[in-house]
């Protein structure tokens, strides 16, 4: 049986939820990096949850700027959302801050630890996505 233009039309418009700048996809894309830089590895023995931010914080000074670059990509996304300049500076400035707390060698990723400047960003367009995109709201565990 052939398959009719509107189940192809179907079939792409679903393809395009997950891929571009459909706020659903997104979602997933900043959702997934916030865990790879602030909770990727759980500490033994407690609920703590460290990422690649705190990890690369080890490495003097390049470790900092290479964090700061991955978690400029949220604000690069919530440009692409259309969210406000005014916002985006906020980003910019949590972004500048965790890099400047994790540029003290060595002692710098434990105030990094405990700032987490990528969920907060996600916090933001969260709450952006929320209000203005109010089919990608998903249930939080």
């Amino acid at each position: 049986m052939p398959i009719g233009p509107e189940t192809i039309d179907r079939i792409n418009a679903r393809a395009g939820e997950f891929a571009g700048r459909h706020p659903v996809a997104v979602r997933r894309r900043i959702e997934a990096m916030e865990k790879l830089l602030e909770g990727m590895i759980v500490i033994p023995g407690t609920r703590q949850r460290v990422g690649l931010d705190v990890l690369l914080d080890l490495i003097p000074v390049g470790g900092s700027v290479i964090a700061a670059a991955m978690g400029s990509y949220l604000a690069w996304e919530a440009r692409n959302l259309g969210m406000p300049k005014s916002t985006i500076l906020r980003m910019a400035g949590n972004i500048g801050f965790d890099a400047l707390l994790g540029a003290i060698p060595l002692v710098g990723a434990v105030p990094d630890f405990f700032f987490r400047s990528n969920t907060r960003n996600l916090r933001i367009i969260k709450k952006h996505l929320d209000r203005h995109h109010p089919g990608t709201v998903t249930i939080e565990r």
